[in-house]
Parts: structure tokens; sequence; C-alpha cells
């Protein structure tokens, strides 16, 4: 909830699966902390038989029937990532965008994972991946291991001022293209 607060206060937008814990807790921490009404609270929420209902802080709403076309959804929507501790779900999201990144199918956007949880994963991945050459050093970099909000909104901030420079750079030459004042 705070990270999502501190996010929105930035102008970013925030978007989850729209569930429960720490999904709604996102989406809240983003309305509470969109005081001028200037971003918004997204959930891609997927139809699951026995799975949850979509929490009451989305501003916006998509319902999905795959993982497939949620996560494509969410590779759309996002300039940065951060995942927080999880499960399987969570696992294959978080290696599908650091599988993006390492073919540089998404590029200049950070893919911060945020916790204790993390450190392991990295651990493993050097200790059985690595010596097999089934991953560079290079791959290792791809994801930053951070353990505290701040640290993770520092990086944010810095990857959207870059990102709104870049877009702003953009339109200003894309309007100059086509005589658009």
């Amino acid at each position: 909830r705070d990270l999502a607060f501190q996010l929105t206060k930035l102008g970013s937008d925030i978007v989850t699966g729209g569930g429960p814990g720490l999904m709604e807790a996102a989406n809240e921490g983003a309305q509470e902390g969109d005081i001028e009404g200037k971003t918004k609270s997204y959930g891609l929420h997927i139809q699951l038989a026995h799975e949850y209902e979509p929490n009451k802080y989305l501003d916006r709403m998509s319902i999905h029937r795959t993982f497939f076309s949620r996560l494509h959804h969410f590779v759309r929507l996002s300039h940065a990532y951060i995942v927080l501790p999880g499960g399987i779900g969570t696992s294959l999201e978080t290696y599908m965008i650091w599988q993006l990144l390492q073919v540089g199918y998404l590029k200049d956007r950070p893919l911060i994972l945020l916790g204790d949880m993390w450190h392991g994963l990295l651990d493993w991945m050097g200790k059985e991946m690595l010596p097999h050459q089934l991953i560079s050093p290079e791959d290792l970099k791809i994801a930053q291991v951070i353990d505290s909000i701040e640290a993770a909104v520092q990086i944010i901030k810095v990857s959207k001022e870059k990102f709104d420079q870049e877009t702003q750079s953009h339109e200003t030459a894309g309007s100059k293209r086509l005589g658009v004042q």
C-alpha cells in the first residue's frame, strides 16, 4: 500500500491483478495517493472458477480468460515492474518479463524484485544455471533485488523521469513532423 501510494505521488499509474491481498493493498494505496485525480489504479482480473473477485479499489478493470492475455496486457501497460513475494503465478510472470528484457523485446524498463525471497532465486540461478551456460552473467543483472520500498521508489523515480523525457522528445518531434502545433 505504501509503495503504490508513493509511486502514485510520482504520477505513476498502478497495475495489479486486481485481486485481494497485496494486489488490493496496492490498488488502495494508488487511490489514496491520487489526490489530484491524475493517475489510475488498474486491475487485470483473470477468470478462474475458484479464484477471487476483483477488489474495490480499481478505477479500471479488464477481465481476461487466459494468463497469456493478462500478462500481455501487463507488459503493454507497464514501464516498470515491481514484483513482491508470491507463488507460482508470480514466478511465471516474473520470468516472462525477465525473458522479454533479456532478449531485448522490452528495453529500459526496470525489473525490481522486492523482498528477501528473491535473493535465494538469484543465488540458485548463479549456482545452477550460470555454470552450465544456460544464462549469462548479464542476465543476472537484469533484475534488481531490493529490500526496501524507498529503494524501489528511487529506481522508479529515475526511470520515470527518463521515460517522461523521452516521451516528450518523441511527441515534440512527431508534432513537428506532422505539422501539429
